[in-house]
């Protein structure tokens, strides 16, 4: 039988395990290189715990800051329009905001981040 990672390391494989857009990305938001904010990477967010079982997320990178999470998604979110429809809910019930980006846009990094750091200048709700 398989061992069930905890959270940690399930976010430390994770982040070892990095697809191509991901890392490109990480290396423009890492030691606050857009507009000096802090960017963490697979971050885990507890939503529910309940008799010793938590419900989780991991998000791509997430500014604690402005509560803003960046989520960068591949060909896999095409077919799952309302699971990533009811996490972004649940997350903004914990007042993170989710910002999706598709992978190719990581191609045109210099726009991405112009887009990004909009967002984190602006911080709607």
């Amino acid at each position: 039988m398989k061992e069930k990672l905890s959270i940690t390391e399930l976010s430390r494989q994770l982040r070892r395990n990095f697809t191509e857009s991901e890392n490109l990305l990480w290396q423009e938001l890492r030691n606050r290189k857009l507009g000096g904010y802090k960017f963490n990477r697979q971050f885990p967010i507890i939503y529910n715990e309940a008799y010793s079982k938590k419900d989780f997320f991991i998000l791509d990178f997430y500014c604690a800051e402005k509560k803003i999470a960046i989520e960068l998604d591949g060909s896999v979110h095409d077919n799952q329009p309302e699971y990533d429809r009811d996490r972004d809910l649940i997350l903004l019930d914990l007042e993170i905001r989710v910002v999706r980006y598709k992978n190719e846009e990581v191609k045109e990094i210099e726009i991405l981040l112009g887009k990004i750091l909009e967002v984190l200048m602006r911080k709607l709700y």
